[in-house]
């Protein structure tokens, strides 16, 4: 057994940055056993290791990679941990209608581990593609205002684990990965909102963001565990660096909700006509209110100097001149489609 699995699986013993690098360097030379792998990834899921741990583990998997270029100017993320009740893609919906907004927005995103549809779930029922290298995600924000990055912004190790623990999927066991995937992506942003379901993990992931440099990073909680901002349940914003603002302080106190206008499109729904409905405003207000603030956050996370009422009227108008949803048909019209085989 590996001394990283060893260690993860005893109480409370660290794993240091060398531990880290041996096993990546296994596994790349195909050493790590099936099982291994397993216990690993259940081992994090189940008893995630301490904060200095995880530093060490992403220090591990930084030094392998090739850093990401620059910066896109003004471009800005919208990324949950994933995990909280479940409702429909409320941050995929809100990078469209910020996009709408005139902001450039890079999205990253996953597939859902745990049921439910994930960001690349509901992009490839859209027949949007992901990019796939930095430069094609330059096209796209340059073509559209926004690109969803694919799997190349993740550590080659991620895959590599996946494969390992065929025909075991990531969504069934890879939760911890699943969770560190917003400080995981290598997206080159100029501010990032992270949604957090789990609060016991905000402290790691703030600590995380602040040490790794790179975007500007607020992340966002609420009452009721989801990973985005809801409208009516406490929503409370954590900026960079600052101290915790419910949105009631900045002037939008929580109206009326329930989980139940956030649901996701019913099993047999047309999951296309349902999200472009959301877009367009016509999955109610409740709804609609979720998708406008989280727009309307990421405008004021990229410029602090943009008022929420401001930034909320922008987002809103999207919605209602129904340029959000022109967007999403846009994009999927100028989606490459498969050739068809002549006679076939």
């Amino acid at each position: 057994m590996h001394r990283v699995i060893a260690a993860l699986l005893a109480p409370r013993q660290p794993v240091d940055l060398p531990s880290w690098r041996s096993f990546w360097d296994g596994l790349h030379a195909g050493e790590v056993r099936r099982g291994e792998a397993v216990a690993l990834l259940t081992s994090l899921a189940t008893c995630p290791p301490d904060v200095g741990s995880v530093e060490a583990l992403l220090a591990s998997l930084d030094e392998r990679r090739p850093a990401p270029p620059a910066p896109y100017g003004g471009s800005v993320n919208i990324v949950g941990t994933g995990g909280g009740p479940r409702t429909f893609n409320i941050s995929t919906a809100a990078a469209f209608v910020a996009a709408a907004t005139g902001l450039r927005v890079v999205k990253t995103g996953a597939r859902a581990y745990s049921g439910g549809r994930g960001s690349f779930d509901l992009l490839e029922q859209l027949g949007i593609p992901l990019t796939s290298s930095y430069a094609e995600t330059g096209q796209a924000l340059d073509r559209f205002g926004l690109a969803f990055a694919g799997y190349f912004v993740y550590p080659a190790e991620v895959s590599l684990l996946a494969r390992a623990i065929f025909p075991m999927q990531m969504r069934e066991i890879g939760r911890f990965v699943n969770t560190l995937g917003p400080v995981l992506a290598a997206a080159p942003v100029t501010a990032q909102l992270t949604g957090v379901s789990d609060h016991g993990l905000l402290p790691t992931l703030r600590r995380l963001a602040a040490a790794r440099g790179g975007p500007r990073v607020w992340f966002c909680t609420n009452g009721l565990g989801a990973d985005e901002l809801t409208g009516f349940a406490d929503d409370v914003l954590h900026p960079d660096g600052g101290p915790p603002v419910p949105l009631a302080d900045v002037g939008l106190a929580g109206g009326p909700g329930t989980l139940a206008d956030l649901r996701p499109a019913s099993p047999g729904a047309d999951l296309v006509a349902d999200f472009l409905d959301v877009l367009a405003g016509r999955r109610g207000a409740v709804a609609t209110r979720a998708v406008c603030l989280n727009a309307a956050a990421l405008r004021v996370a990229v410029e602090p100097t943009t008022t929420w009422a401001d930034a909320l009227a922008r987002a809103e108008a999207a919605v209602r001149t129904g340029a959000a949803r022109d967007l999403a048909v846009r994009m999927r019209v100028a989606a490459p489609r498969p050739a068809v085989r002549a006679g076939g």
